[in-house]
């Protein structure tokens, strides 16, 4: 991918320890919300924060390292691999209440590093890597934001919880897709 192996190490432990950062993209708000109990009999009312973040493991990172990526290999097997990883992600993707957006881990790494070998075999590790991330990121993440804040209130981490497993791995898959 362009990087030594000890790069490559340093950047994977970034992005894993990142994974606890969320940066704040839109203001906290307090929402009063009523939580079921005792198996769904009885109700409480509390509150709760609302807002956005974005990861800095899972989407801050992630991102810059795409864009570096894009600036040395061919757009256009890239951007085919991104538009089919965003449907698959965006097909996949599962709003689940008081988590967020949940999507099986292993399907992006498998797909993106099968998208990169078929269309770009001379650069399939970074194609994998930006593919995946992208695809994860737009498909499960951006196209969902609004379907989450209605459904499960709170806050939202784009990159976060239920999308970090996909793009963690798709940057070990892309790893080992250099060592091949």
């Amino acid at each position: 991918m362009g990087f030594s192996s000890e790069a490559t190490f340093l950047i994977l432990v970034l992005i894993l320890f990142g994974s606890a950062v969320n940066i704040p993209l839109t203001k906290k708000k307090e929402i009063q919300v009523e939580r079921p109990y005792f198996f769904g009999l009885f109700r409480r009312e509390g509150l709760e924060f609302q807002g956005t973040s974005i990861n800095l493991g899972g989407a801050v990172i992630p991102l810059f390292l795409s864009a570096f990526f894009l600036t040395r290999i061919p757009l256009e097997p890239v951007l085919i691999a991104t538009i089919l990883m965003i449907i698959i992600s965006h097909h996949l993707a599962r709003i689940v209440p008081g988590r967020g957006i949940a999507l099986p881990a292993l399907i992006p790494p498998i797909f993106s590093a099968l998208f990169a070998l078929i269309l770009a075999p001379d650069f399939a590790a970074p194609t994998a890597f930006v593919s995946g991330v992208l695809g994860v990121l737009i498909g499960a993440d951006i196209m969902n934001l609004k379907k989450v804040q209605q459904i499960s209130p709170g806050m939202l981490s784009i990159g976060g919880a239920g999308v970090f497993d996909g793009i963690f791995l798709v940057g070990l898959a892309s790893v080992f897709l250099t060592s091949l």
